[in-house]
């Protein structure tokens, strides 16, 4: 995985561009070093992440605590990732007023995503050192298996920190996903100084990850009762994936519409953002019905919900949304990502390879969220799985 996942990355920027995009084939040319390696593109990322560094220690609209850890302390993140969205497209808006060349920034996905790779991979060695320091408590639970290269793939350290400074809550949501809206912005206003306006495919595309994006940073507290947070250590797997896979392999549907043009009727557009909306209403509703629940059982939008007692004083609900299958949330994730992948047409496989590889990461995902509620629910969760037999998609998984 530590070289399958950079391949893989650099494979799909590469077919984008090429003639035939083909995700199957190798790639017409292999780039050599001088065209990966750029010193401008190391600063740039440099300076992008210590732009988003800096929002993140702005004052926040809020504080959350998480989950109690093994010493039964609790950790406190900040709440200002939108913020740090608005604030990044302020300046984002005011460079372009000023002659900001966000247009250069498709010609040089090859050397910042090398860069970003490289970073990562030294991001990571310094948290595999890091965690040589840190008591048995702050470590991981899958981490820390002995051996060097699957304890750095996957983390040693659970909520790596200096200070107060949390970097793996900062990398979650922060660099990579509002880097990957800036590049799809870059790739928009490449094809209006290509094309003299940007096509209404593209338009779609720049939308509905917007608001993907949008909606991950709004309700950024959520994050904090993942599995990527409380259970995940922080090492080169998430690292790359924050850093690195997430704005480069996201941003490919609008890569291929910038180099493969694809007509798009008003009617079909309409069906589209019909199956978008579907997606997000089942997304967003499945995550606020959990969320309200954990806060406040209590409250009148879940109080009359179906639960399940568990051994451990908490409740599984098995109505609304998580009466239908055991992962809605997941199910609303897959219709969104075909959604913004049809606005590139179906003549090539390449733009819906995001719905092939979060489809196999969300089932391996769900297997795993299935051994640990197992572990912790036990009988209760196995009543759960009888009542709602269905993993993500009803009558089919």
């Amino acid at each position: 995985m530590l070289i399958l996942l950079p391949a893989t990355m650099f494979h799909l920027l590469l077919a984008a561009r090429s003639g035939p995009a083909r995700l199957l084939a190798l790639p017409a040319y292999l780039p050599g070093l001088e065209e990966l390696w750029s010193p401008r593109a190391l600063l740039l990322l440099f300076i992008w992440l210590g732009l988003q560094v800096a929002l993140y220690l702005l004052p926040a609209r809020k504080v959350a605590e998480g989950l109690e850890l093994k010493d039964k302390s609790r950790l406190r993140y900040p709440i200002n990732g939108f913020q740090a969205l608005v604030l990044t497209a302020l300046l984002v808006g005011l460079g372009l007023s000023v002659g900001l060349p966000l247009g250069a920034l498709p010609g040089m996905l090859l050397p910042l995503a090398f860069a970003t790779t490289l970073t990562s991979f030294t991001f990571s060695l310094l948290l595999y050192a890091k965690a040589s320091v840190a008591p048995a408590s702050a470590l991981a639970p899958g981490g820390n298996s002995g051996n060097a290269v699957y304890d750095f793939f996957l983390g040693r350290e659970l909520n790596p920190r200096l200070g107060s400074f949390d970097f793996k809550y900062f990398c979650e949501l922060r660099p990579g996903l509002i880097g990957w809206v800036l590049i799809n912005l870059a790739l928009l206003m490449q094809e209006a100084e290509l094309r003299g306006s940007p096509s209404l495919a593209m338009w779609l595309v720049n939308g509905f990850q917007l608001l993907y994006v949008g909606d991950a940073l709004w309700y950024e507290e959520s994050v904090l009762t993942t599995m990527d947070i409380i259970h995940d250590g922080f090492g080169f797997m998430l690292v790359f994936g924050d850093l690195g896979w997430v704005p480069f392999t996201y941003s490919l549907q609008a890569q291929f519409l910038l180099y493969h043009p694809q007509p798009l009727g008003l009617p079909m557009a309409l069906l589209i953002c019909s199956i978008k909306a579907i997606g997000y209403y089942i997304f967003r509703g499945a995550n606020s019905q959990k969320n309200t629940f954990r806060k406040n059982p209590s409250d009148p939008s879940v109080a009359g919900l179906e639960t399940i007692p568990t051994a451990t004083g908490r409740q599984l609900l098995v109505s609304g949304w998580w009466g239908m299958v055991r992962h809605p949330n997941y199910l609303g994730d897959l219709i969104m990502a075909l959604a913004w992948s049809l606005p590139c047409g179906l003549s090539h496989l390449l733009p819906y390879f995001y719905v092939l590889y979060f489809t196999a990461l969300l089932v391996h995902r769900e297997a795993r969220d299935e051994q640990q509620c197992l572990r912790k629910y036990d009988r209760a969760w196995q009543e759960y799985c009888k009542r709602v037999p269905y993993r993500i998609i009803p009558y089919v998984y």
